[in-house]
């Protein structure tokens, strides 16, 4: 990597919350209702609100017994990205959820066990 240039990496806009179907109901109900955050309408088989400047993804997930925050990071070359974090000995996670064909991508998990969805920034909307 010394003849190229370091990737860079940016916090992304979307913020997933992976959370159990007991708790789900409620949970969109209290960011929806409670603090009135204003819905993603142009996604309508997902729920998702507007969180300041980021959007908030709200997925019912029965493989899960309490919630989860899951962040974004993109990045200008996903390619040399993955390389440097394999360097870092950063933990890559592509089994926890399948990506769309196409998608240019990846998941990985930081140190306290928070998970990334490392993506291209072109790929984000």
């Amino acid at each position: 990597m010394s003849n190229s240039k370091r990737p860079e990496f940016i916090g992304g806009r979307n913020i997933a919350m992976k959370v159990p179907p007991h708790q789900f109901d409620a949970t969109v109900r209290f960011y929806g209702e409670v603090l009135g955050l204003k819905p993603i309408e142009n996604h309508p088989s997902e729920v998702g609100f507007e969180f300041g400047s980021n959007r908030l993804w709200i997925d019912r997930v029965p493989s899960v017994s309490q919630a989860e925050v899951w962040l974004e990071i993109v990045t200008n070359d996903p390619s040399a990205a993955a390389k440097i974090l394999e360097n870092e000995n950063v933990v890559r996670c592509d089994e926890i959820e399948a990506l769309p064909d196409g998608f240019e991508a990846f998941w990985i998990s930081n140190p306290a066990s928070i998970i990334h969805l490392v993506c291209n920034d072109e790929e984000t909307s």
